[in-house]
């Protein structure tokens, strides 16, 4: 079942679901057809991307099992193509250490089987909002900066020492939080809260994983330490 849609397909938000499951395939398109979206399915990982590269997606739901490749590698196949396209794990596997794996492979969110359907479509909602809101240009030029650094907030640039710096969506809002909260210790949940805009229930590393993903990319060798760990509170951006 290559593509679905109950709508004009021009008008709707486009989604690529990448599962091999039947009874998965059926339950989440039908869901998100209900709700106003277009629903591409892919069976396995040649298929997604033979169909991301013939199509124009806003959105990719992905199994990290799949019959023919990890989706882990999928993943980062299609991060390494678009790096603001939002991407949703949607597995079984789901161990703390499964989830920071997901997230260290670029996806923007993880879900674990079983799940309710108004769950995912709430995520879905979340990170489609602010994917729209970093591609939308700025009625105001907001810059921010600390040091060499500095976040254009209008081109959505950062460059340090005069360098650009390519940061992946989730990269960018994390550190645009921690500018516009700049000398002040920000625990893990309020950037949580904040920069995902969901409370994990489960256990999780993510902000410690996506703050050393920011410091190898803004902190280069013989370059000031800008985001500092304070310890049993969380991080604090400083010029120190």
């Amino acid at each position: 079942m290559p593509h679905q849609s109950n709508k004009q397909q021009s008008s709707l938000t486009k989604i690529l679901l990448v599962e091999d499951e039947a009874q998965v395939v059926s339950f989440i398109s039908k869901g998100l057809m209900e709700n106003d979206y277009e629903v591409t399915v892919a069976l396995d990982g040649e298929m997604a991307v033979k169909m991301y590269d013939n199509n124009q997606f806003d959105f990719i739901i992905l199994d990290i099992m799949l019959p023919d490749v990890n989706g882990i590698d999928l993943c980062k196949k299609f991060r390494s193509r678009n790096a603001h396209i939002p991407i949703l794990f949607l597995t079984a596997l789901g161990t703390a250490e499964n989830i920071v794996h997901g997230l260290e492979a670029g996806a923007d969110d993880y879900l674990v089987k079983p799940f309710k359907f108004i769950e995912l479509l709430a995520r879905i909602k979340t990170l489609l909002r602010r994917s729209q809101a970093f591609q939308e240009p700025q009625e105001e030029r907001h810059i921010f900066s600390i040091d060499s650094l500095t976040l254009d907030d209008y081109s959505k640039k950062v460059m340090r020492n005069g360098h650009l710096v390519q940061l992946t969506s989730t990269e960018y809002r994390l550190l645009h939080f921690l500018l516009q909260n700049a000398n002040r210790v920000l625990s893990r949940m309020e950037i949580l809260e904040n920069v995902w805009g969901v409370n994990f229930e489960m256990s999780t590393n993510v902000v410690d994983v996506y703050v050393n993903y920011l410091r190898k990319k803004i902190e280069l060798p013989g370059e000031k330490k800008l985001i500092h760990t304070v310890i049993g509170m969380g991080y604090c951006l400083k010029d120190d």
